[in-house]
């Protein structure tokens, strides 16, 4: 069964000095402001869209692996990812660094890593940002 989940944006004017506010309306848990300094420059209590894109990209990424380990077998412990989304006014998302540190055990380190690549390569959210040209993993066994 197909699944839509909502977020809805209210801005006030322009890019560089406007500012506005995201909703995760299909949760209801929480509504945050965005604006462009906290995109180019520091965050200061203020979330970005790459911030929001980082945070589906370790949620996404922490399900498929998780999901394709128990698929053969594995129990995972635990499962803690970390994914930095770099932006570059003028270009855009240049770059995104997952970092993966797991517990599970009886899994050997080259049965890890294929399973870390696979979902890396297969969680949704990695499909959907196939545009970004350097995905990169840092995943290891702890």
């Amino acid at each position: 069964m197909a699944t839509t989940r909502t977020a809805n944006t209210h801005w006030e004017g322009n890019l560089l000095e406007g500012k506005g506010t995201v909703a995760l309306s299909s949760s209801n848990i929480g509504t945050y402001d965005v604006n462009w300094p906290a995109r180019a420059e520091q965050p200061n209590g203020v979330t970005s869209p790459e911030e929001l894109i980082a945070a589906a990209h370790s949620s996404c990424y922490s399900m498929a692996f998780s999901h394709g380990l128990a698929g053969k077998g594995h129990t995972v412990a635990s499962l803690d990812t970390q994914a930095d989304v770099t932006f570059q006014p003028g270009e855009g998302i240049t770059g995104i660094v997952l970092t993966v540190r797991a517990s599970v055990p009886g899994l050997s380190e080259e049965e890890f890593q294929a399973a870390a690549e696979d979902a890396k390569k297969n969680c949704p959210v990695s499909q959907a940002l196939a545009g970004v040209k350097n995905i990169t993993l840092d995943a290891r066994l702890v």
